[in-house]
């Protein structure tokens, strides 16, 4: 049986080009693909060869209406897997967002910071 592997997590922001440059400045990823996507949004594929995320902006920006972590098929956050956790942390901090539930258990070291569109990352480094 062959194990199936996440290659990438699509959401919507107003700004996919702000998004984008923060996500590829603060984890040292690159833009993969960009252009035109439904309804006449932009999308932008933001990663690593193989796995990304993808920041989708409508044509008109409206957004749809969510409430964090208590609407069923709500988004609670998006875990990334980095190998030095301080160096991200300062690069969070540089963006202007404030970090929160830091934690060392098993199986790693972690820390929260949500960003201006509302959406929760959790950074994990496993020493």
């Amino acid at each position: 049986m062959s194990q199936a592997v996440l290659e990438h997590v699509n959401f919507t922001v107003p700004d996919a080009p702000a998004t984008a440059r923060w996500l590829c400045e603060v984890f040292d990823w690159k833009v993969r693909w960009q252009g035109a996507a439904r309804s006449g949004g932009q999308s932008i594929h933001v990663g690593s060869d193989d796995d990304y995320l993808v920041v989708f902006t409508p044509k008109d920006g409206s957004l749809p209406s969510t409430s964090s972590g208590d609407a069923t098929g709500a988004m609670n956050h998006i875990g990334i897997v980095v190998d030095d956790l301080d160096a991200v942390e300062v690069k969070v901090k540089a963006q202007g967002y404030a970090t929160f539930n830091h934690a060392d258990y098993e199986p790693g070291r972690r820390f929260y910071f949500e960003d201006e569109n509302g959406i929760e990352f959790e950074v994990v480094s496993y020493d």
